[in-house]
């Protein structure tokens, strides 16, 4: 089963590409699921398919279905949370190091979401489909820190929407090889798939979209540097590929770092420390900070009596 969506292009929209027309003009349809219905040709105007770089004409009649979700796979499980903030409408979760954010193919169970299902029951947002539901950005496996989840859609979309105009902070910390020589600087380099190892991400100007990464020194160790990272953008990996790009990668990073890497951090001495938003509802703007992981923590008292 499926829900039939009729638009009709009116003066104001003439000229927008039609990804444009369609996500401005059906705010409950995510971005991602707009291309794939347009990559797929599910979208047709005046009953002929088009592709997203249509270009809206007067009264142009767009048609398309959103399919209903599929059943969940992932079922809830009752694992504690370290929940920083929550209310009607959203939740700020502290994630530990080793937890997988959303169910993937062979990995449905001990998940973010999975213990999201079991502590917000119904409460969360569909945006992002059955098997990420409330995840509005995400942060990898062995990155320890802030998350935001979304209780319903309307918060979802507002969210969703600070990240892309890029009002919505995010301060990591990490420690990286090596010792930087500026006490602050930014990274503005392109991130896309890497060309031949399709699961890492790289530096690269094909099929890559714009990221920017500023970061400050705060503690040196000579051989290491503790550093404070914000992102501007929010790209898969940013903070990884961009550090490794300058010749800094993260310590622990197994993909991106050393072939040997320092095995004792279990994954990348990364953390997301502070998140700032403007809630959806009460357009407060609100900031959360988390202290640092033990396992972060031990990594810096190491360094210091080295």
């Amino acid at each position: 089963m499926s829900d039939k969506i009729v638009l009709t292009v009116d003066d104001a929209c003439v000229g927008l590409r039609a990804d444009k027309f369609i996500s401005q003009s059906c705010e409950s349809v995510s971005r991602s699921a707009v291309a794939s219905l347009l990559e797929n040709k599910q979208v047709t105007v005046n009953n002929k398919v088009i592709s997203k770089s249509y270009k809206c004409r007067q009264n142009d009649v767009f048609e398309f279905e959103i399919p209903k979700p599929v059943l969940l796979e992932a079922k809830p499980q009752d694992i504690p949370l370290d929940i920083v903030y929550e209310d009607d409408y959203l939740l700020v979760v502290n994630k530990p190091k080793g937890m997988v954010v959303h169910p993937a193919a062979g990995n449905y169970e001990n998940t973010l979401v999975n213990a999201l299902l079991y502590h917000c029951k119904d409460s969360l947002s569909g945006i992002n489909g059955v098997i990420r539901p409330g995840i509005v950005h995400r942060i990898d496996k062995d990155t320890s820190g802030l998350l935001i989840v979304a209780k319903n859609d309307f918060a979802h979309t507002s969210l969703a929407e600070q990240i892309k105009e890029h009002s919505f902070s995010r301060c990591y910390e990490c420690v990286v090889h090596g010792n930087i020589k500026e006490e602050s600087g930014t990274v503005d380099a392109p991130i896309g798939r890497h060309p031949v190892q399709r699961k890492k991400m790289a530096v690269t100007q094909k099929n890559s979209k714009n990221a920017i990464t500023h970061y400050e020194v705060i503690e040196r160790f000579g051989s290491f540097t503790h550093i404070r990272c914000r992102l501007e953008t929010g790209r898969t990996h940013q903070i990884r590929v961009h550090m490794a790009y300058i010749g800094h990668p993260v310590a622990g990073d197994e993909v991106y770092g050393p072939k040997k890497a320092v095995k004792n951090l279990n994954g990348q001495c990364l953390h997301a420390k502070m998140i700032g938003f403007v809630h959806p509802k009460t357009n407060e703007y609100m900031e959360f900070e988390s202290a640092l992981p033990e396992y972060f923590n031990n990594f810096l008292l190491k360094l210091r009596a080295q």
